[in-house]
């Protein structure tokens, strides 16, 4: 396996997403991370600034990660985002080899048969999860590769809840997005309230 997909909203990407992306090329031995993220999640309501935005902020962050990189390939396909349709579009377009690692939190795992047609995405990808909620491994019905991971406190809704209330946040993200968080006054965010960063 040469590459892994790592879908998700990234609103914001933060440190978590990328330690857990290096954990999977160390552990895994591929030699690319694609981060794609989603247009229309379907599982769930975000507080959402625009897709565009979203991309922005995960291009700058992974700039200096040589083996990381980021797709637009469910950004410019309308409606809602299904992992099969963009595993189908990648490996349709030579992007990636066929049967790319597909990386999932043990949380995402354990709806998965709510996913669309999940025996395919079993067939065409192989299934890498990783520990977010649990710290033991859960079963799951399909093969799959699972990452010996921490569980790191942070996720993308508390630190919207963070910026919102006027707490501390910053280092929880990249410096590349936190930047574009503040000059657009993102989640709330106070552009006037003199409280940025150089």
């Amino acid at each position: 396996m040469k590459t892994a997909l790592f879908g998700g909203t990234f609103n914001p990407v933060h440190i978590g997403h990328l330690i857990l992306a290096e954990e999977v090329l160390r552990q895994i031995g591929c030699q690319r991370i694609i981060f794609i993220p989603t247009n229309i999640p379907p599982h769930k309501e975000i507080d959402d600034p625009g897709p565009e935005i979203r991309l922005s902020m995960l291009t700058e962050s992974i700039r200096d990660y040589p083996f990381f990189e980021v797709s637009d390939c469910e950004i410019l396909r309308p409606g809602i985002s299904y992992s099969i349709e963009s595993i189908r579009s990648l490996v349709g377009a030579n992007s990636v080899e066929p049967k790319p690692g597909l990386i999932i939190g043990d949380d995402q795992a354990e709806g998965f048969m709510a996913w669309k047609d999940p025996d395919a995405i079993a067939r065409e990808s192989t299934i890498i999860i990783m520990h977010r909620k649990y710290r033991h491994e859960i079963e799951f019905l399909f093969p799959h590769l699972y990452i010996d991971n921490e569980i790191f406190p942070v996720s993308s809704t508390g630190i919207r809840e963070r910026i919102s209330a006027g707490q501390a946040w910053r280092a929880l993200v990249p410096h590349e997005a936190r930047k574009i968080i503040e000059a657009n006054g993102l989640y709330g965010f106070d552009r006037n309230s003199g409280n940025t960063s150089r």
